[in-house]
């Protein structure tokens, strides 16, 4: 594994700006969402009105991944994926989420999750996970992809490339009359063959007009994921593997969330609906 020093918290710049005609989900200036109370299968409707915003939140994340190389900060890649999200009529969705202070989550080597874009410069031989949400025509799309900075070491490359097969088995598994559950079995089956920890705390979800409507989708198998899939039903998969344990400390910005053993971990993620026959990704560029 690679003898990178561990991560410590950099300096956040200022909020920025969205323009005033960009329409805000509902919890922007609010300490929290308003709970989700409609269905978890969307319209034809919504479900193209999704696959619009997946599209600008895949582009988005895109564009930022350009930029990924030693040297580069990551409030650099929230900037450009901000801009990105701005520029084609969409809201950054966690911008403002329960206070989240950025456009985009920047989870590097041993996050897992929610890591805050900040002053942290990215190193040679880092893995970068970059999350990007978009909010437009009322609903979101999200997706996140871990990247590769500079000359990484052949454990952490094998993690990820293995974490991205991992997410490909799992959604060919989502079938209409079919378990929730499938997907964490499928997933913690083949993360099992190379050693890998499961994160079981964090997990996929159901969104739509919701960024997070209340449906949980684990990524290990749970006796207690028993929602039937239905077509026409939305939410993400987003399997987090990790090099050690699926254990987890938070760091005190309350949002950051890192491996116990800070051993590397890596994460992708599509927003999908599930058809007649299968799954449709709604967060293709």
């Amino acid at each position: 594994m690679s003898g990178q020093s561990l991560l410590v918290p950099g300096e956040l710049s200022p909020a920025r700006t969205v323009p005033g005609n960009i329409r805000r989900p509902e919890y922007v200036g609010k300490p929290s969402p308003t709970p989700y109370t409609g269905p978890e299968v969307q319209t034809p409707e919504t479900v193209e009105a999704m696959r619009t915003a997946g599209r600008i939140a895949a582009r988005a994340m895109k564009e930022a991944a350009k930029l990924i190389a030693p040297g580069v900060t990551t409030d650099e890649l929230d900037r450009v994926a901000h801009a990105y999200m701005c520029d084609h009529g969409a809201y950054p969705s966690t911008l403002g989420y329960r206070g989240f202070p950025k456009s985009l989550c920047t989870s590097v080597n041993e996050v897992i999750c929610h890591g805050i874009p900040d002053t942290t410069v990215l190193r040679d031989g880092d893995i970068v996970n970059l999350d990007v949400t978009a909010y437009i025509g009322g609903v979101h799309g999200d997706n996140n992809a871990t990247y590769l900075v500079g000359d990484v070491d052949e454990e952490s490359r094998l993690l990820v490339e293995r974490t991205r097969e991992s997410l490909a088995r799992a959604i060919k598994a989502v079938r209409p009359g079919r378990q929730i559950n499938i997907i964490g079995r499928v997933i913690e089956s083949y993360a099992k063959r190379f050693g890998y920890g499961v994160v079981r705390d964090f997990t996929g979800h159901g969104i739509n007009s919701s960024f997070h409507s209340g449906l949980i989708i684990p990524h290990y198998d749970s006796p207690h994921a028993t929602t039937v899939m239905q077509p026409g039903m939305t939410f993400t998969i987003e399997p987090m593997l990790t090099l050690g344990t699926h254990e987890y400390d938070m760091w005190d910005d309350g949002w950051t969330v890192v491996t116990k053993d800070r051993r590397r971990t890596a994460q992708f993620e599509h927003t999908l609906v599930v058809t007649d026959t299968g799954a449709d990704i709604l967060t293709l560029p």
